[in-house]
């Protein structure tokens, strides 16, 4: 990783930069923050345990939760200050999708990439028979000539959240390959660490999640890992530091205090592969992610197991800071938006450039970023071009690109949504 020694000479002007931040007073210190254990909360636990949070002037309790439910109902209550958040669900909240309503805010990226479609051994095998050429390409292709053949029944997949990337992943996926999510196969919302030991049960033929819990049911012989999400959308978000509207503006200098912190934490973790390999052993552990090292470490530096034993370089596969993976793009948020109104979760026609730009936050982003000279995109907005089926989405051709695509489920017409987004973006 050419780039981490890069990034590694910028951990110097970041302490010098923090240094003249702390001088603000902290509306409140005492933060309590939810992760669900996946290796994507790397840059919050390190900025807890290598004292990043506590160099900023605050003292953080990390709150492991056990489903994005748990993370969507405390943030809504503030109960929890701030969370490890899935790249939709701060919009979702905002818009009241599938959720009482509140107002929240995508602060800042936490890396992107990062996760995976993984099916059992028995699916493999089945789409193997069906297309081996397709199923060796990671195409949904073979899963709908399995589907056809009916000798799995209708398969079963988990997904982490409905309001999630990992729905919106997997989906977008199946239908890329002409099989329709809502009617060929069966959706089930499964916890992230809940989903090695359903597909063991037999309860999945299939899952999209974060890591390591692909490579936990790999290594473990449970099944085979099918596509990345790295090859599906490169360098697409995954989870957001989001927070409530109203605790960052009733604590402004305490917000700018904890992205610094994530910040030095994200350089930190991309600054070298030991940095990595020290992270996984902290991740391991029970209070955190509490899987093995070495499965944590498959994913975490540079490689990934699509089946047992054979390992794949990918050293991008996780980013937590270079490439400007922490920065939260409009076109992030706005292509998560298309997914909720593609698949019929919103109901209602609305100004779609007004509410990413609600929710998604990168003008305070920035303000603190120039502190720790940690550097910035030309635009928060830019067209998305590496998906795994070749379509680009141009925020500016947003409505097209829902109906456009191939297969979809929407509840709002394309007249009317078209007529409340005339907008353009630069």
């Amino acid at each position: 990783m050419k780039s981490m020694n890069v990034i590694g000479k910028s951990v110097l002007l970041l302490s010098l930069a923090a240094s003249v931040a702390m001088s603000a007073v902290l509306e409140k210190k005492d933060l309590k923050i939810g992760f669900i254990p996946l290796t994507d909360c790397a840059a919050l636990v390190i900025a807890k345990e290598k004292g990043f949070f506590a160099k900023h002037g605050l003292n953080v309790e990390l709150s492991k939760e056990a489903s994005w439910a748990n993370v969507r109902d405390k943030m809504t209550v503030g109960e929890l200050d701030a969370s490890h958040m899935l790249a939709a669900m701060p919009i979702a909240s905002t818009l009241g999708v599938g959720s009482t309503q509140k107002d929240m805010l995508a602060l800042m990226a936490l890396g992107q990439n990062g996760d995976a479609i993984t099916v059992s051994n028995k699916m493999y095998d089945a789409m193997m028979a069906a297309d081996p050429a397709a199923t060796k390409k990671g195409s949904a292709v073979a899963l709908k000539k399995v589907i056809a053949s009916k000798t799995m029944g209708v398969p079963e997949f988990g997904m982490t959240f409905p309001t999630g990337t990992h729905n919106y992943h997997i989906r977008y996926w199946m239908a890329a390959g002409g099989v329709n999510p809502d009617t060929d196969v069966s959706l089930k919302v499964v916890p992230p660490p809940q989903m090695v030991a359903n597909m063991t049960a037999g309860n999945i033929d299939g899952f999209c999640v974060g890591e390591p819990w692909n490579q936990r049911a790999v290594m473990g012989n449970i099944g085979k890992s099918l596509i990345t999400g790295y090859q599906l959308w490169q360098d697409g978000p995954e989870k957001v530091l989001g927070v409530q509207k109203a605790f960052a503006d009733k604590n402004p200098e305490t917000t700018k205090a904890m992205m610094r912190a994530v910040i030095e934490a994200g350089v930190w973790l991309d600054a070298s592969w030991e940095n990595r390999k020290e992270a996984s052993a902290i991740l391991s552990s029970k209070s955190y992610v509490n899987a093995p090292k070495d499965v944590i470490d498959n994913s975490m530096t540079g490689t990934f197991m699509f089946t047992n034993g054979v390992s794949t370089p990918m050293p991008n596969f996780n980013r937590f800071a270079k490439g400007s993976a922490l920065y939260p793009y409009y076109s992030h948020g706005m292509w998560q938006l298309t997914q909720m109104i593609r698949w019929g979760q919103l109901d209602r026609a609305i100004d779609m450039k007004k509410a990413v730009e609600s929710v998604y936050r990168p003008d305070l982003f920035a303000t603190v970023a120039k502190e720790m000279k940690y550097a910035l995109p030309a635009s928060p907005w830019k067209t998305e071009s590496k998906f795994i089926d070749g379509v680009t989405f141009n925020p500016n051709k947003a409505v097209d690109y829902i109906y456009n695509a191939p297969i979809k489920a929407p509840k709002i017409t394309k007249e009317a949504l078209a007529k409340v987004n005339k907008w353009t973006v630069k």
